[in-house]
């Protein structure tokens, strides 16, 4: 006898484990509580252009974040020894490194599901794809969160920062924020089963819970613990900090009147991006579970469009905070830059790039 699918709103499997692919709209699309019907079937899992164009997205998603996180990481990971490496330095170290691992170890492997309907990597690659995909995904988010934090600190508290933002708290942050990433994906990885579907000859990666109560709290926790709640403390430190700039630079020089400038713009991209690059995701996955969600074409490309958003996140983080900073697109043009008696372009590199945060640089640059 096949395997009973879920029902429609408890089969977004792969949504609850951030991946939105064409396997999970035919899925999902294929989730009523009865047989599929052998005639819709052959209409659902058709591969037709819509795979190929989605390709090609992931393609240029991939190659911007790979290369884009791989020049911070060569950049940041370079620092003379002996010498603590500042905090913002070591979040944005851990966010490109989140972004890179999320990038290598989910697009590949989601991308085989635009080209074939049917699950091939087995049970182990199921489960560890899907539970690394949360992980990863988590961190950069808690990271994104922790840098407002940092940046809250240096510049609305900046008497005490200098024995707040020390190396050692920064790191003790990283951990913390990789160990509750873990434990909050667990969930994805103890229900990722295979599950095969004999009328359709399928075999899908599916997740299965026995209590779908259960399967709508977490749904919920995840939106207010990976979204909603770093939404809003990202949103409150910078307000804080353009408050405060607002507040220090009202009288002062138009230099400094342009350095405000910057700041707001900066903060503002880093909100935007934020909210925009993980709302629809969000959207499908809470209106998959508690309400109808129409089986339409439009829908399909909205669960499509929302999935590259939040692939796309990882890839447009190098380029807000980083490649934003004159001194950083200095810093690895130097790691490129072959000079004639330069034992070490890196350090040099590594040096413009530390300007990048300090606090007093970090004004214009946040």
């Amino acid at each position: 006898m096949d395997p009973q699918p879920p029902a429609p709103t408890s089969l977004y499997h792969m949504n609850h484990t951030w991946g939105l692919s064409w396997l999970d709209s035919n899925a999902s699309r294929s989730a009523p509580e009865r047989p599929l019907e052998e005639g819709r079937a052959s209409f659902l899992f058709e591969i037709g252009i819509e795979n190929f164009i989605t390709l090609i997205v992931f393609g240029l998603i991939f190659t911007l974040g790979v290369v884009g996180n791989s020049l911070v990481i060569t950049v940041l990971a370079r620092s003379k020894p002996g010498k603590p490496r500042s905090t913002t330095n070591i979040f944005v170290l851990n966010l490109s490194i989140a972004d890179l691992a999320y990038l290598l170890f989910c697009i590949p492997f989601q991308s085989t599901v635009y080209m074939s309907p049917s699950w091939v990597l087995g049970t182990f690659i199921c489960k560890f794809i899907h539970y690394f995909f949360t992980v990863s995904m988590l961190v950069s988010i808690f990271t994104l969160s922790a840098m407002s934090v940092d940046r809250y600190v240096a510049i609305v508290h900046s008497r005490r920062s200098s024995s707040l933002r020390v190396s050692r708290n920064a790191l003790l942050g990283v951990g913390v924020i990789w160990l509750l990433s873990i434990a909050m994906a667990s969930p994805v990885a103890h229900h990722q089963r295979i599950v095969h579907h004999e009328i359709i000859n399928q075999t899908f990666c599916w997740e299965v819970w026995p209590n779908l109560h259960h399967k709508k709290v977490y749904v919920i926790c995840t939106f207010v613990f990976g979204y909603l709640l770093p939404l809003l403390l990202i949103s409150f430190c910078y307000a804080k900090v353009l408050n405060h700039l607002h507040k220090k630079l009202r009288n002062i020089s138009k230099k400094s009147e342009a350095s405000k400038k910057k700041t707001a713009q900066t903060v503002l991209v880093v909100v935007v991006v934020f909210g925009i690059s993980w709302l629809p995701h969000h959207v499908v996955h809470l209106w998959a579970e508690f309400g109808d969600f129409p089986l339409t074409q439009a829908s399909f490309i909205f669960r499509v469009a929302a999935h590259c958003l939040a692939y796309s996140n990882s890839s447009v983080n190098p380029i807000v905070y980083a490649f934003l900073s004159e001194n950083f697109r200095k810093a690895y043009k130097q790691v490129f830059k072959c000079q004639i008696g330069s034992k070490s372009p890196l350090n040099e590199a590594y040096k413009m790039f530390q300007t990048i945060w300090s606090d007093g640089d970090g004004l214009a640059k946040i």
